[in-house]
Order: C-alpha cells, then sequence, then structure tokens
C-alpha cells in the first residue's frame, strides 16, 4: 500500500516518500510532510540554484545554502529564483 502524506508544499494529500531524501532532522521533516511530487520540483529548483548561483555541492558554504533554500521551499516562504533569472523557453 502506498503511503500518503499531507504535503506542506502542495496543500494535499498525495503520495509520500519512500525514505527521507536528506540527512537530520531536515530530512525526517520532509519524510513525514512532503510528498514525491514536491520533492521532484525541489530537486529542479535546486538544480536552477546550483547552476545559476554556480554552487558546489561540496562546499560547506553551498550545501548551508541549499539546506536553508530547502527549508524555505517546503516548509517557510519559498525558495526564491535569483534575480533576472529567465527560465528557458
Amino acid at each position: 500500500m502506498t503511503r500518503m502524506v499531507q504535503c506542506a508544499r502542495l496543500k494535499q494529500e498525495l503520495e509520500a516518500l519512500d525514505r527521507p531524501p536528506y540527512f537530520g532532522e531536515l530530512g525526517q521533516r520532509i519524510f513525514e510532510g512532503v510528498s514525491k511530487q514536491a520533492w521532484q520540483e525541489w530537486l529542479r529548483h535546486q538544480t536552477m540554484l546550483i547552476n545559476e548561483y554556480r554552487l558546489t555541492p561540496v562546499d560547506p558554504k553551498a550545501r548551508k545554502f541549499l539546506e536553508q533554500e530547502m527549508e524555505k521551499f517546503f516548509f517557510g516562504e519559498g525558495s526564491a529564483a535569483p534575480e533576472g533569472f529567465v527560465p528557458p523557453a
């Protein structure tokens, strides 16, 4: 049987993740309250952030920034695109 969650981002009951996608407390919060669909949206948004800000994910400062953006994306006011960002056509 598929596990369902009330998705914090999409505000509806949707299919849950199979396991925590991130370590620690934040990963557990995501596992308990974020849907697979919202997680896929985050992966696309995270890729855009990495590319636009030219981040190196192994850099501790970049990881901290991405973690803060992830928190905002799912549980806060949302993670905004960089100023001047124009999505590809």
